[in-house]
């Protein structure tokens, strides 16, 4: 092979955030991003009263929702968890 005619891009992702004109999905992502950068630790494990706490909704039903398939938590034992950072990306692609 000729090396002098592979051709190779370099993109400056940083360079590219700063220059994406903003629609509605991009500035949803990037309050996204910016709202996971201030987590200390995005990726601890909530519990079941964790969510129902922040989804204002009883613990059966959380529970429920829990054992839903598009819903990304593990059963450790008896206890139901979700890593924080899962969470947060299910409840904002939830949102319409």
């Amino acid at each position: 092979m000729d090396n002098e005619n592979i051709k190779t891009d370099v993109i400056d992702t940083k360079d590219k955030l700063n220059n994406i004109v903003l629609t509605l999905d991009n500035y949803q992502e990037r309050i996204l991003l910016e709202s996971i950068k201030r987590l200390k630790n995005p990726f601890i494990n909530i519990s079941v009263q964790d969510v129902a706490k922040d989804l204002k909704i009883g613990e059966n039903m959380a529970y429920a929702i829990f054992k839903r398939d598009d819903f990304p938590s593990i059963n450790i034992g008896r206890c139901w968890k979700i890593c924080l950072i899962s969470y947060l990306l299910w409840k904002t692609q939830k949102r319409v």
